[in-house]
Parts: C-alpha cells; structure tokens; sequence
C-alpha cells in the first residue's frame, strides 16, 4: 500500500497530494476558494473539502484525483469543520458564521438535515469514541453543543474555556479535550457530567488537536507561538496519572493542521506561513524533516491506496 498526504493550500486553492516515502508532491489539483478542512471517506474512495470562502463542499475522487462534485446551500457561511459518523453514512458539517450544522448523506452526497447550534461561530465536529454523540465547538460562545447522532436533535452545551476550536474525544470514551485558543489553554472534560477535570496552560492560539491511534499522546499545534504542544495521556506524576505537557516542539509559522500515520510513529504538522509540513517522529518527540507544499497549507489528512501515484 502507498501513503500520502493529502493538503489543503488555502491561498492558492489547490490540494497537493504528497508522497511520504518521497516527500514529493506527485498530484496538484485545483479547488473552489479557500479551501480549510478536508476528510477522507471511511471506504478511502473520496475527499470532502470545505471551501470556506467559497462557501461549497468539494468531493475529491480519489481514483481519479478529480473534483466529482460540488454541493453548495443559502447557508454555507464559511463552511469549516467536518466529521464523519462512526459507520461512514453520515458527514457532520459545521458552517462558522451561520452557526448551523449540516447533515450529509454520504451514498448520496445529499444534505438531509440542517442544525441551528443558536450560538456564535460554530466552527468544528469532533464525534465521541462510541459514535454516538456529535461535539461542536463555538468559539465565539465559548461552549461545546452536543448532538445525539441518532436522534439528530441538540441535547445540550457546556460551557470551556475562551475560543475553543481545535477538539478531540479521546479513545478511553471518559474524556474530551478542548483546546481554547484566546486563552491558550487545554480542558480536559468527563464525557459524562461535562465537568472539568483538568486544565492545562499550552501555547498561544492553539487551534487542533489530534490523538495518537493508540490515544497515548495529544498533539496541539499553538498558530501564534509556532510550536506544538505533546501531551501525554496517561503521564504518572506524584502518585498519579493525568494528562501533562511533556515537551513542546518549535515547527512552522502558524502550525495547523495535523495528522498521524496509521501506526502513530510519525506526525504531520501543515505549517501555514512557512508553505511547508513538518515532520515529527513520535519515538524521539522531535521535529526530522520538512516537506514544502504550496500556498499557506492548512488542513491535511492521510489516504492510503493501492497504486503508486508517481
């Protein structure tokens, strides 16, 4: 099987697909207007792009490495964060300015529902561990709505920190972090009561957050500060075990986007004003490699397939 990177250069409307055995860029292909976030089909055979200043959803065919189609509403508002259900039926949409959650059927490519969140500036999807609630967090309330994936209805919010966006359910079900970019901290919240339990300082403007497969580490990159924050899970500290800053890595300028390879040893950083993807070795928890890209990339995500693309 051959790996790639799959990277969103916002400022040039294109997606590069990048080899990770060469660090080359073996395809470039042409996009609606600024392009942000993307996700891969669970069957690996297309891409969804939010192209959030041109307010359309792209679908990449990735046999063929062509846009298949374009799906576009009244209320595409800066579509932004994606997510997919657990069963690949479904895909989450978060539209950022006008605050509302689209529903896409993903055999179809249909939106099949439309979700008012009521709060300001709804701008990511994270799912939980079992599939079965939907998190989406608006920076500009500072809280997190949460959607049951059955009903399709909003059951709740919470309130974080200020400016959450980059957000993740860890794999153990119990815990949910969140990362508030205007206060650059991380709160780590029970899935359950949506208390915190914890709270960590990090670095400025952190705006994603990925886990490790085995959801040992939490990568945090911190835009304004230009580094990325490792966490470690499951670190022993006087006696106990709680999450903890290990190390913090000096990458990009405005560090976004992140990614792991499918056996967690390797982690991709897209590094937006520097046009290039850092490479972070997960053994030694450092920076081994650039990769250049195109325009300030941003969002990236990680496609296996069968054929060498070179």
């Amino acid at each position: 099987m051959n790996e790639y990177l799959l990277v969103l250069n916002k400022d040039e409307d294109t997606v590069s697909v990048i080899s990770t055995e060469t660090k080359e860029t073996v395809r470039r292909i042409e996009t609606d207007f600024n392009p942000h976030e993307l996700i891969v089909s669970q069957d690996g055979k297309k891409t969804y792009i939010t192209c959030s200043q041109g307010n359309k959803l792209n679908i990449l065919n990735n046999e063929t490495f062509e846009i298949e189609k374009r799906i576009e509403h009244p209320d595409f508002q800066f579509p932004h964060g994606l997510g997919l259900s657990q069963d690949g039926k479904k895909l989450y949409l978060a539209s950022t300015y006008s605050e509302k959650v689209f529903i896409i059927n993903t055999k179809t490519d249909e939106i099949t529902k439309v979700i008012s969140t009521n709060q300001k500036h709804s701008h990511m999807v994270a799912l939980s561990a079992d599939g079965n609630k939907v998190y989406i967090p608006n920076i500009g309330s500072h809280n997190v709505t949460v959607i049951d994936n059955d009903r399709e209805e909003i059951l709740s919010h919470f309130p974080v920190g200020k400016g959450p966006e980059g957000m993740a359910a860890h794999p153990n079900g119990k815990d949910l972090y969140v990362a508030n970019q205007e206060d650059g901290t991380l709160y780590v919240i029970d899935t359950e009561t949506y208390e915190i339990k914890f709270k960590r300082r990090i670095g400025s403007i952190p705006v994603r957050l990925v886990f490790s497969p085995d959801g040992r580490f939490a990568l945090i990159p911190n835009r304004e500060s230009g580094d990325l924050s490792i966490i470690d899970t499951e670190h022993k500290l006087n006696g106990t075990v709680q999450p903890w800053e290990i190390k913090r890595i000096r990458v990009g300028v405005w560090p976004g986007g992140t990614v792991f390879n499918k056996d967690g040893t390797i982690a991709y950083v897209a590094n937006n004003k520097t046009n290039d993807i850092s490479i972070i070795d997960m053994n030694t928890l450092e920076e081994i490699d650039k990769i250049k890209a195109g325009i300030h990339p941003d969002g990236i995500a990680l496609l296996t397939v069968g054929e060498n693309l070179a």
